[in-house]
């Protein structure tokens, strides 16, 4: 039998395409780490057998006005700004769940052992704190005294958080899994993952797209596709986890 035979098409073509996706998820994810490091927004999707949904998510660092009208004219979800589980110790923040003592407490979701929910909070300096630029300024300052906890663990608490912030409030904040993404893949989880990447402050912004027609979660090919139009990336959280976990 001869040495140098061609290897078998069929498997030659299956190892082309296997590389080219592979290339192709890797190239996904620097996207999505070169607009968070640049302060642009980034489209993830989750995974298909949890929530199934795609989250606009931007740097807290970075939210403006303009990116909370963004995300709320375009995406349409929940706007929240999630925190490290360091920084949530820090700032004293309980589990929303833990801190209502009410009958209607129920902190079993389907897509998870938990939810992330915190309290909602205002800046002290916003009026209603609903408009986007009193959004935008409770999102910044959440994430600049992140970025505070992050250079000096010690150096602010639970007081100083008081001192700035009042709940109940417009924006809830998110506490991320103690272990990160190797204790939780949800959109908090991927969105802090991002922001320790590229060394922003442990504080991402994430809001659900919705369909307009229907009412449901925007389906993976129509985020994908507002995505590709607008030129933002888009990017799986399977992919995120494998790079960054």
């Amino acid at each position: 039998m001869r040495a140098d035979v061609d290897p078998d098409p069929k498997t030659g073509a299956a190892e082309t395409a296997e590389s080219a996706e592979t290339a192709e998820t890797a190239d996904s994810v620097e996207r999505a780490l070169d607009a968070f490091r640049a302060g642009d927004p980034v489209c993830v999707h989750d995974f298909a057998d949890r929530e199934g949904e795609t989250d606009i998510v931007y740097p807290a660092g970075a939210v403006d006005e303009t990116a909370v009208a963004h995300m709320r004219n375009d995406a349409g979800g929940l706007i929240c700004v999630a925190v490290s589980d360091a920084v949530g110790d820090a700032f004293d923040l309980p589990f929303l769940a833990d801190a209502i003592d009410h009958p209607a407490v129920d902190d079993d979701p389907d897509y998870d052992d938990r939810s992330s929910f915190s309290l909602p909070v205002n800046h002290r300096e916003t009026f209603t704190g609903i408009t986007d630029a009193d959004r935008a300024k409770t999102i910044v300052e959440v994430a600049n005294a992140a970025g505070r906890v992050r250079d000096d663990p010690t150096g602010y608490g639970p007081a100083d958080f008081a001192a700035e912030f009042r709940a109940p409030g417009h924006v809830h904040v998110l506490r991320g899994d103690r272990d990160g993404l190797a204790g939780r893949t949800g959109h908090t989880e991927l969105g802090l993952a991002m922001a320790e990447a590229v060394d922003a402050a442990p504080a991402a912004v994430v809001c659900e797209m919705l369909d307009d027609e229907s009412g449901d979660a925007l389906a993976p090919a129509d985020a994908a596709a507002y995505a590709a139009r607008r030129d933002i990336p888009y990017v799986e959280g399977a992919a995120l986890v494998e790079a960054l976990q």
